[in-house]
């Protein structure tokens, strides 16, 4: 599989540690009512679709970049990937 990394071009998946749904970046206000609960559905709480999901991939081998991809779970077809970093900023802008 390979992903196109936004700084690189294509770069084999092998280069790549997994880490899971992209909704990581988005963690909870600890100063909320509800933190405590949130951050438990946070830490817990994974969805598994299938079909197009986003990812937090890590670039190990290579610029040690976090990236989200969007992959489709059942074909394994990468359609894009962004840099995490501008993920979040974009979220706070």
């Amino acid at each position: 599989m390979l992903i196109p990394h936004p700084l690189l071009g294509l770069r084999d998946a092998q280069e790549f540690t997994y880490l899971g749904d992209a909704s990581l970046i988005e963690r909870p206000d600890p100063s909320a009512d509800d933190a405590g609960a949130a951050f438990a559905d946070y830490v817990y709480l994974r969805d598994n679709p299938a079909g197009v999901h986003r990812e937090l991939w890590f670039h190990e081998q290579g610029d040690r970049s976090w990236l989200i991809v969007t992959r489709n779970t059942v074909t394994h077809e990468v359609i894009g990937a962004e840099l995490a970093r501008d993920v979040a900023l974009r979220r706070f802008a």
